[in-house]
């Protein structure tokens, strides 16, 4: 296994994919509920004041794979979306910090002006409130994360590049004479707002096709970053996960006399494949875990992580800390 990854939440993935190779090689019927629990998606919660865009955001996360639930106290993530600013109400939900928070703040793209534009208002407003929380804040502007261009919406597109529309305002963009009709204005209006038909306008211009103005959007719509918090603030839920399916398939292997499946659960696969979910986690919490497949890497990685284990963490972060040096030591077994 290589110590350079792509991604976060690898760790669920390469112990179920494990799992699923196991289960498929023996026949063992009785794994598949273990694996469809470690595989289960991340429940989220997402709540905010009315107007906020909290149904938009929701909808954004439940395409990206995550369960929504209403109810912050069955979640594994809470979400809350705010615009604008932080109001006492939004404080208050986010007292309860018995499950990880991430905070959305939506409609960047209505920030105000600044120099550098709107979302660079929204990201100084982030970095601030971030600050003032202890928690992370991403500026998101939720209607374009997942835009779906048709034929008619960039024929308008290209008309509008060529000529012109009054944009000062919402009124004006879709009353103004024009020779884009005035209900395909008031759509796209609907769809993009704006700032978002501004640059999509923009794209069109530069000959950019559909794929790629949807695409442009979705990297204005900072979408991927609030995915990445959310994934990297459910990283303690899928380690714990893996610890419990462990567990389980050891009292499964322990009262069945099943031997083989007694030898998956300490082998070199599976416990790299918790190492995994360990690295997510304490890399989700800031911390770096140095890769490098040579045994001076591997013995350099594992003392390291030995006196960060013994050192003033949270029984969280020192369990991970032993998945990490056994796998450390794992990989130096390999290459000796």
């Amino acid at each position: 296994m290589s110590w350079t990854f792509s991604s976060r939440d690898r760790g669920r993935h390469i112990f179920a994919d494990v799992l699923a190779r196991y289960a498929a090689q023996t026949r063992d019927g009785r794994l598949g509920a273990v694996e469809r629990r470690v595989r289960a998606a991340v429940r989220v919660a997402v709540t905010g004041r009315q107007g906020v865009g909290r149904r938009r955001v929701a909808a954004v996360l439940c395409g990206a794979g995550h369960l929504i639930t209403p109810d912050v106290d069955g979640a594994d993530v809470h979400v809350r979306v705010i615009a604008e600013t932080l109001k006492p109400e939004d404080d208050r939900a986010l007292r309860d910090n018995s499950v990880p928070a991430v905070v959305v703040l939506n409609k960047a793209d209505l920030a105000g002006a600044d120099p550098g534009g709107p979302l660079a208002g929204a990201e100084r407003t982030a970095d601030r409130l971030a600050a003032a929380l202890g928690l992370p804040v991403v500026p998101m502007v939720a209607p374009l994360a997942d835009v779906a261009l048709g034929d008619g919406e960039m024929a308008a597109l290209r008309v509008l590049a060529r000529c012109a529309a009054d944009m000062t305002s919402t009124d004006a963009f879709v009353a103004a004479p024009h020779d884009v009709p005035g209900e395909m204005r008031s759509r796209l209006l609907v769809s993009l707002d704006r700032f978002g038909l501004a640059h999509a306008i923009l794209a069109v211009a530069e000959g950019a096709a559909a794929g790629s103005v949807a695409q442009r959007l979705r990297e204005l719509s900072q979408v991927d970053r609030v995915l990445d918090r959310v994934t990297a603030a459910a990283a303690p839920v899928r380690h714990h996960r893996i610890a419990a399916a462990l567990v389980e398939l050891r009292i499964l292997a322990a009262c069945s006399g099943d031997e083989q499946l007694a030898a998956f659960c300490c082998a070199d696969d599976t416990v790299l494949a918790v190492t995994a979910a360990a690295v997510d986690v304490v890399e989700a919490g800031g911390g770096t875990v140095a890769g490098g497949d040579g045994p001076q890497d591997h013995l350099t990685r594992a003392v390291r992580w030995r006196r960060y284990g013994q050192g003033p963490v949270s029984p969280l972060h020192q369990r991970c800390a032993e998945d990490i040096v056994r796998g450390s030591l794992r990989l130096l077994d390999r290459v000796r």
